[in-house]
């Protein structure tokens, strides 16, 4: 039985800036992340966004409708204490990718894939000089040590914020080339979803659309969607 949400119990949620970067303040008191640390942002516009979720709240408090705050809430409380855990996690999706395991038919399906998938490996390998290898069927491919020492390079780059968003958009699209071509602009959320749906979106075709998995995409766009706004809001002022 699910648990009731919580009462908002608060009038007003305001950005505002402190000594640390930017906070978010309900009725003047200095929100925390859920493990009880300072909510230290790195940007007023994500500090305002987040607000703005806080403020749209009505009678009850419902944080699966504040993906940002969610996301900011990993950086702090999950990111920054485990990313010798989450980093090569990561980069453990590039040893197996998505995108590298190809269908051996039907032909259809395979050229899809081709056309989806050989441009984001092609943008990966202009991008960070990185090549992947890919297979067909059930055969799995080894990616090579130099490979994948390159990804976690990659990965590990970036600051506990954006890292948040790089993860959210990988467990979305079960794929690290599709998350880091969403997280460099290369593509949109909408186009991630569709690359990371080929096979499914190409069943219901043949066996029609099933609730759940209608859901299950509803759900995977919105978390890619999220993670795209959390690091436009990252960008700015």
């Amino acid at each position: 039985m699910q648990a009731t949400a919580p009462r908002r119990f608060y009038r007003t949620a305001a950005a505002q800036k402190g000594e640390s970067g930017w906070n978010v303040a309900l009725d003047g008191k200095l929100l925390r992340s859920p493990g009880k640390l300072a909510l230290d942002l790195p940007s007023r516009a994500l500090a305002q966004a987040i607000a703005a979720e806080w403020d749209a709240q009505s009678e009850h408090v419902r944080p699966h409708s504040m993906p940002l705050m969610q996301l900011a809430a990993t950086a702090i409380d999950r990111v920054r204490p485990e990313r010798a855990r989450i980093v090569p996690e990561l980069a453990g999706y590039g040893a197996t990718d998505l995108v590298c395991y190809r269908a051996a038919e039907p032909p259809v399906l395979v050229e899809r894939e081709a056309q989806a998938w050989d441009a984001l490996l092609d943008w990966l390998r202009r991008r960070y000089d990185v090549s992947l290898l890919t297979t067909s069927g059930i055969v799995a491919v080894a990616q090579p040590p130099a490979t994948m020492e390159a990804l976690t390079r990659v990965i590990d780059g970036h600051d506990d914020f954006a890292l948040a968003a790089l993860a959210t958009l990988v467990h979305a699209a079960g794929s690290l080339v599709i998350g880091l071509a969403v997280m460099e602009g290369e593509i949109t959320p909408e186009q991630a979803a569709h690359a990371a749906q080929l096979d499914e979106l190409y069943q219901s075709e043949r066996w029609g659309e099933d609730q759940e998995a209608i859901a299950h995409r509803v759900a995977q766009l919105a978390d890619l969607v999220a993670a795209r706004r959390f690091l436009d809001l990252l960008a700015q002022d």
